[in-house]
């Protein structure tokens, strides 16, 4: 796909829990889906487990490498809670409380802060906070890492500040070609052609197999809306071409451009 105007994203998503299967993780999805409306690709998604040796070299990893970097997991009020300790070590700061959060918890609870409580309270120094609208502490960013809860209905709430935060690309445009009762071996060499012919987009066959029968869903994404226009005629063509017995041109899917 044309790098031109790309920008990018990591999801770092940390937990024992995830990894143990004992909760099932849904951020990654949404934050995708997310990101996408601002022209910014998830490029890449780590799941790490609650040490802090894998969670400082997985953020190291994914904050040089990409544009930005998203957390999820880890900012509670229990020792396993490592994740502000992990971030601030990577940056070389120390973590300090936040006056503010101190405050919102002070009016939240009509009382001094619990040790527990405070552990919440900690940002590292340089930081700034992700407005968290729906309960608890906010979140908080510093550089190019976004570090957010791990609760679906709260994470979400914070992505919401995060989003006028990141440099903006250019929206990918996705469109797709049903094609039933045609094996993917049978396509290969068209979607192949296909491909050499228009190196700047990004073109994916996904199986599906059910009770009616068996085809790909074939997905065309580039940030050109004309090519990938032009790119989805020319695929019509080439599975009526083969004898492909229905192809069907989808409309676009809720969040797609």
């Amino acid at each position: 796909m044309d790098e031109t105007d790309r920008v990018t994203a990591a999801v770092l998503i940390i937990g024992d829990e995830i990894l143990s299967g004992r909760t099932q993780d849904i951020n990654l999805n949404h934050i995708a889906r997310y990101l996408g409306v601002f022209g910014v690709d998830l490029a890449e998604a780590r799941v790490v487990p609650d040490v802090k040796a894998e969670i400082i070299a997985a953020l190291d990893a994914l904050r040089t490498r990409w544009d930005y970097v998203i957390t999820t997991g880890g900012i509670g009020p229990t020792h396993d809670d490592i994740t502000a300790d992990c971030v601030a070590e990577a940056f070389g700061v120390p973590l300090e409380e936040h006056p503010e959060i101190l405050e919102m918890m002070r009016e939240r609870w009509g009382a001094e802060p619990t040790p527990a409580r405070r552990r919440m309270a900690r940002v590292p120094v340089g930081g700034s906070l992700v407005r968290n609208p729906v309960q608890g502490p906010p979140g908080f960013q510093i550089g190019n890492v976004f570090v957010l809860a791990g609760v679906p209905r709260i994470m979400q709430g914070m992505l919401e500040d995060v989003g006028p935060r990141l440099r903006t690309g250019r929206v990918v445009v996705s469109r797709t070609v049903r094609v039933e009762g045609t094996g993917e071996s049978v396509m290969a060499a068209p979607l192949e052609a296909l491909a050499v012919a228009h190196p700047n987009l990004s073109l994916g066959s996904y199986p599906f197999f059910n009770v009616d029968g068996f085809g790909s869903n074939l997905v065309v994404r580039g940030r050109d809306p004309e090519e990938v226009a032009t790119a989805v005629d020319e695929l019509i063509a080439a599975m009526s071409d083969i004898g492909a017995r229905s192809v069907t041109r989808l409309e676009a899917e809720a969040g797609e451009g």
